[in-house]
């Protein structure tokens, strides 16, 4: 009977028979985070459950599309694997990315399921509101700078609202942002127009609790504006010191920075699997938010700047910390050694001035009387323990 192989090999196995994730969605190890998103949009439509019912082969497909894009969507894994393959990131928590939406009525079974399990899941979404938008068939309503719109979307479906910006409104910069007062759960997405009349997704922002609401923003001002990672706020509980480091890495900027005149779509998702959500939308122009504008750019600068500089204080840190360390370890060892010999100085000084201990025993001895008679008479001996 053979052996059980342990985990690090069966790991080692499992890691031998997987495919390269750059291989995986067709693009090189110099690729930027915009080349790695398209790629695995493309395929992911491609090889999407909705699209290839009982395929088994393009189910696997897609599963492998989209671990592949996990890695290497994140910096910090993409920087594991870079450097020393899949056992790096073996023994990171991996969050769930799943497109429920596939499964129909079960969703929202599915979906209870690892909530009461407590595991975080990232949403997709659903391969046939890509599709439409792609094809052009979904219905936009228009949408004025500055007038607000309230609506309710169901879940897994998508409102789609185009505004007009002019070249004016384009150079000044706008922002659209949604909030939910019911704190719904929503996705608020961008798309691209093509040559054809078709959308395709280009930006992507989940909705986050903040105070009462839940809420998303795009900021289309002309310069980088960062958007952080909530995966930074879970590594701060579990070491302090790396998510002081790599929080700045969590924020990464967004891919676009303005838009040019024209038509502009936007759409808002209901990513959630139990109800749908509730929500308004308000796309503004920054032409009287001057000082704020300058402000954030002075401020994104900043933090661009300061990521470099704690990329390097990280390296001081570290070691430092590991000085510290050492130099710990030998002070506690000389504590030790100097209440040691302490202890025998004080035993040596005692030997001198501490007086010995006599016992004392006794014994019988017989005694003969002036009448000739005899008797036992109990005697004290002292004895001296100290040597002649």
């Amino acid at each position: 009977m053979p052996g059980q192989r342990s985990k690090s090999e069966k790991n080692k196995g499992e890691n031998e028979l997987r495919r390269d994730p750059y291989e995986v969605l067709g693009v090189s190890g110099s690729s930027t985070d915009q080349q790695i998103k398209t790629a695995y949009r493309k395929l992911a439509l491609k090889y999407h459950p909705d699209k290839n019912a009982n395929d088994p082969k393009a189910a696997d497909m897609f599963k492998e599309i989209t671990y592949s894009y996990h890695i290497l969507s994140d910096p910090d894994k993409r920087k594991q694997y870079d450097s020393a393959g899949f056992e790096a990131i073996e023994a990171e928590s991996q969050d769930l990315e799943l497109d429920l939406s596939s499964l129909g009525a079960m969703s929202t079974m599915v979906a209870a399921f690892f909530s009461k399990l407590g595991v975080p899941i990232k949403t997709l979404v659903s391969a046939t509101v890509l599709e439409e938008a792609i094809n052009g068939t979904v219905p936009t309503l228009p949408l004025a700078l500055g007038k607000p719109v309230s609506r309710k979307v169901e879940k897994q479906c998508a409102h789609f609202y185009s505004v007009r910006i002019t070249q004016k409104e384009a150079q000044v910069g706008i922002v659209c942002r949604v909030q939910s007062a019911e704190k719904s759960k929503f996705k608020l997405l961008y798309f691209d127009r093509d040559q054809n009349g078709g959308l395709n997704l280009a930006l992507q922002e989940d909705s986050a609790k903040k105070g009462k609401v839940t809420t998303a923003g795009m900021y289309f001002l002309g310069f980088p504006v960062y958007k952080l990672d909530p995966q930074s706020s879970i590594m701060a509980k579990k070491d302090p010191d790396t998510a002081f480091f790599k929080k700045l890495e969590g924020f990464q900027p967004c891919e676009i920075t303005e838009l040019k005149a024209g038509i502009h779509t936007f759409a808002v998702y209901g990513d959630n699997f139990f109800k749908s959500a509730s929500y308004t939308i308000e796309i503004l122009s920054t032409a009287s938010f001057v000082k704020e504008k300058e402000n954030l750019r002075a401020v994104e600068a900043h933090i661009s700047t300061k990521r470099t500089e704690i990329s390097k204080f990280e390296t001081e840190y570290r070691q430092v910390l590991a000085q510290f360390a050492d130099m710990t370890s030998k002070y506690t060892q000389e504590m030790q050694t100097i209440d040691e010999l302490l202890k025998r100085r004080n035993e040596i000084q005692a030997s001198y001035t501490t007086t010995p201990q006599i016992n004392a025993s006794r014994s019988k001895k017989r005694v003969v009387l002036r009448d000739g008679t005899k008797k036992w008479y109990n005697i004290h001996v002292k004895l001296d323990k100290r040597k002649p």
